[in-house]
């Protein structure tokens, strides 16, 4: 029996040669390529593209012929490009669709495919729904109808790069970057973003240097997230050129990891949180802010600090990506690296996050660290954490029956507020909180807490798992 497939929150994802087979790949495909026709029965087009892993170029092009082969025209990215330049591309050229072979921060031997509708936003669950629908009606079979040759649309070329990077000089200030005469570090993590927001500062005058930025599917030998732990070697270049900020991105350029002046790496929270306070300030956009539940209530504070509209999401950037769509939030964000901005794409961007915050730092004139601590001086200190825990199914039946609760009070803390948006989110009266959310792929509780200091936070975190096991 062939293996179900199921779109998460980004997409389908899967270990190359175990669930992510060409077999599966042509079944998923084919399953996308009749959600399009049923939605523009003619003369639908879809943008192919893929990040750098191993095999992007064979599966691109097998998903072309499928498409074509159900009268879908194929607009074909022949290199490795970022899903916020695909998704850009989707908008730009009117198409009504994409297909993105990515896995993401995945490690290397993952792929997967994401697939976004003909507003560029990442599919939503009612159309994922009905990918998957469409995919297990197949029977285990990918055949495609049967069509005359001339009725089979040649396949055409795409570059999505120039005006993806038009529309970056349109959102981004690069004068001030310019005339700031400051200096940056970027690291592609051998991802999709080689040649992007490097060149893109480099011909606006600034002094920037590269690294990881060649073609490498097996990223270095770990996967391709800029976290804290994997960015030694951007640090090392910070401290050779004397740098200002350090920019990273994930293998598809929808996450970003910045890293400060003196080598501290910044949560997205914080970024999230800077930023958020810099597009009021600099823009003057006042119309809204977005974040998942699982984000720093830093946002809340923010919101109410520049009186501006906040919206609370569940965890999925599509969820965002429909506010930015509306013009609702200014910015929107997710304590996983994703952003974006009003007028952009409704999908994350780690290229505009990267250089938003090199924009940020150039006008301000202050290190992250330097901006941080005025705004904890403003609206109070935030101190957040993500953790997971893996559960056997005893202890996931007896905590999965735990989150239907609401207790009036925990870790000897009253609760003040029970947020249901997605999972179970406890705020509590000193203003600290936890939120617990279960895995749907896997026997993990994700944990994220804050609190207002460090000792707060040690604490919190403790009772917070101490809760699961109990």
């Amino acid at each position: 029996m062939a293996a179900q497939i199921k779109f998460g929150t980004s997409g389908w994802r899967a270990v190359m040669a175990e669930e992510f087979t060409f077999a599966n790949v042509r079944r998923a495909v084919t399953g996308i390529a009749r959600y399009v026709v049923s939605q523009k029965p003619s003369g639908a087009r879809v943008i192919v593209g893929r990040d750098p892993r191993f095999l992007g170029e064979t599966f691109c092009s097998m998903a072309a012929q499928i498409l074509a082969a159900h009268g879908v025209t194929p607009l074909l990215i022949a290199e490795a490009a970022p899903t916020p330049a695909i998704s850009y591309a989707v908008i730009h050229q009117k198409a009504d669709g994409a297909i993105n072979f990515t896995a993401s921060h995945n490690p290397p031997e993952y792929n997967g495919i994401k697939f976004s509708t003909p507003d560029g936003a990442p599919a939503l669950p009612d159309v994922t729904q009905r990918i998957e629908a469409e995919i297990a009606g197949l029977n285990g079979s990918s055949q495609t109808p049967p069509r005359t040759e001339s009725a089979v649309p040649p396949t055409q070329a795409l570059d999505p790069r120039n005006p993806y990077l038009a529309r970056l000089r349109e959102v981004v200030d690069l004068d001030i970057i310019t005339k700031a005469s400051l200096r940056v570090v970027f690291d592609p993590l051998w991802g999709a973003a080689r040649g992007y927001p490097d060149a893109l500062l480099r011909d606006a005058g600034v002094n920037v240097a590269s690294i990881h930025d060649y073609r490498d599917v097996l990223f270095g030998g770990h996967a391709p997230e800029p976290d804290d732990h994997l960015l030694e070697d951007l640090r090392s270049r910070m401290r050779e050129t004397k740098a200002h900020i350090g920019i990273a991105t994930d293998g598809d350029a929808d996450r970003f990891g910045i890293v400060d002046e003196d080598g501290t790496f910044f949560q997205p929270n914080y970024i999230i949180a800077l930023l958020f306070d810099y597009l009021v300030q600099s823009r003057g956009w006042k119309n809204g802010v977005g974040k998942s539940v699982a984000t720093t209530n830093m946002i809340n504070a923010l919101a109410r600090h520049h009186q501006v509209d906040l919206h609370e999401t569940p965890v999925g950037f599509k969820f965002i990506g429909e506010l930015i769509k509306q013009d609702k939030i200014a910015i929107g964000g997710e304590e996983s690296a994703g952003l974006s901005i009003r007028h952009h794409v409704p999908e994350k961007d780690g290229v505009l996050a990267g250089l938003l915050c090199c924009e940020m730092v150039a006008r301000r004139r202050q290190p992250l660290a330097q901006q941080l601590k005025t705004l904890f001086a403003e609206v109070g200190s935030f101190y957040p954490v993500r953790e997971n825990f893996r559960l056997t199914p005893e202890v996931k039946q007896k905590f999965t029956g735990k989150l239907k609760t609401e207790p009036g009070e925990l870790f000897g803390l009253k609760v003040s507020e029970v947020v249901r948006t997605d999972g179970l989110k406890l705020v509590f009266a000193d203003g600290s909180w936890v939120c617990y959310r279960l895995s749907g792929t896997e026997p993990v509780v994700r944990v994220y807490a804050e609190a207002g200091s460090p000792d707060k936070l040690e604490k919190l975190s403790a009772s917070a798992k101490k809760w699961i096991f109990e």
